[in-house]
């Protein structure tokens, strides 16, 4: 169900393991997949489902973005159909090392920063999950010894006996809560099902700050080898800053100067602690990690820097789907900030940002089909506020609020389907008004 990169990838690797396969998607099927899809000889239907083909499935491969609540899947759960993910059904198939990265914020930086030491390194790597490639479909065409996948919770939801052999864990903060009941401990609980079948040859590294992780590790039983990272060294992590060096003590001491690191800013630097113990525990040389973390070129739609227009820096931070994301990306900022906000609002609490705002924000900008939310919050903060519904306003808008030295950052909060395709989208559309300006 679903034929998109997972959907059109699963299919195929069925095929090939001597399934009859049917794939169904309520949307049209874009070009690139139908042509996938039929030069494998495979049956697909878009535009709706038939009901009895699905319901008659021994085992159905969902994508992510189908809820649960979604009426078909809710017939196959009351029939007892099992139901899985694209990478649930890729693991049964190989027998490579899965590195596997989440968290509520910084998974892809952390997994496209792993994929570029391990290529580097020249390991045979395929980069899978919610970015790169299908996995199903790397497993069944172009088998590598290596994978590092980005898994959101979504994906892990439908994981049963797929396993970590490195599991990372980069936080836990609200996000999606309106795919798991409004209740934060079922999308924390998704969340660690990234350690569940790992055993004692496997490792899991995580952030051992975070109180929500500290709380959830009371409550499930991890067999693998914990390495827990930090900003300084404390209550046993083995990856930390100390007086300007950037340290690893596991499995063998490895050290270089913070300055070095091409990723800046605080929740970059958690990213670059995480991917440098995963690398370290592949065993990958020094050199060539040291080397990695120095010249690793960033990850489009995040903190992308995009130009400076008459003074103004404009910096594309579209992957900034929650409040989290956004309180990084405003903490990071060393220049008054024309802030744009808006979009599909996932149950988001502001107050995670309002001192940050206060502090750092020259002007907000909306940018959303309904912006009341944000107009309820912020409208009394005493900051001067634009409400626009197309990014050609917004960027206007912001063109007119910024001053010279002043950056406008576009990390919105929210998600982006109430005016764009996806976030990639809001980001491209962005970059193309302020290099219009």
């Amino acid at each position: 169900m679903g034929a998109g990169e997972s959907g059109a990838g699963a299919a195929i690797l069925a095929k090939k393991e001597g399934f009859d396969v049917f794939v169904s998607d309520t949307s049209l099927i874009k070009d690139k997949y139908k042509k996938l899809l039929n030069d494998h000889g495979i049956v697909w239907e878009e535009g709706h489902h038939t009901e009895e083909k699905i319901l008659n499935a021994d085992e159905v491969i969902k994508s992510p973005g189908i809820p649960k609540e979604a009426p078909m899947i809710q017939k196959l759960m009351k029939q007892g159909t099992h139901i899985i993910s694209e990478i649930e059904f890729a693991g049964r198939y190989t027998n490579a090392k899965m590195i596997c990265i989440t968290g509520s914020n910084g998974k892809t930086t952390t997994t496209s920063l792993i994929y570029h030491i391990f290529k580097s390194a020249g390991y045979d790597v395929g980069l899978a999950g919610n970015i790169g490639h299908s996995l199903a479909l790397q497993v069944a065409e172009q088998p590598h010894k290596y994978y590092v996948i980005e898994l959101s919770s979504f994906q892990l939801d439908n994981m049963y006996d797929f396993r970590a052999n490195i599991a990372i864990l980069l936080n836990i903060t609200p996000d999606h809560l309106d795919r798991y009941d409004f209740k934060f401990e079922n999308y924390a609980d998704a969340k660690m099902r990234i350690t569940q079948n790992q055993t004692a040859e496997d490792t899991f590294i995580y952030w051992n700050d975070d109180p929500v992780i500290k709380k959830e590790l009371e409550k499930f039983e991890i067999k693998a080898v914990r390495c827990p990272f930090s900003e300084v060294k404390e209550n046993g992590s083995i990856a930390y800053l100390e007086e300007g060096q950037y340290k690893l003590e596991y499995p063998t001491p490895f050290n270089m100067e913070q300055e070095e690191l091409s990723l800046t800013g605080k929740h970059n630097l958690y990213d670059s602690l995480a991917a440098g113990l995963a690398s370290n525990i592949a065993g990958i040389r020094k050199e060539v990690i040291r080397r990695s973390l120095g010249d690793f070129p960033g990850v489009e739609h995040r903190q992308e820097k995009v130009c400076t227009v008459r003074g103004v820096l404009y910096v594309n931070d579209s992957k900034a789907t929650n409040v989290d994301a956004c309180w990084y990306a405003l903490e990071s900022m060393k220049t008054p900030v024309v802030l744009i906000l808006g979009g599909k609002d996932k149950g988001n609490d502001y107050n995670e940002i309002k001192d940050l705002v206060k502090k750092k924000c020259r002007a907000l900008v909306y940018l959303g089909a309904d912006n009341k939310k944000l107009h309820d919050f912020f409208d009394g903060m005493g900051i001067p506020v634009r409400d626009t519904h197309s990014m050609k306003d917004c960027v206007k808008a912001c063109y007119e609020l910024a001053q010279p030295g002043d950056t406008v950052l576009l990390s919105p909060c929210c998600a982006s389907f109430d005016l764009f395709h996806n976030m990639e989208d809001r980001g491209e559309q962005f970059k193309e008004c302020v290099r219009n300006l």
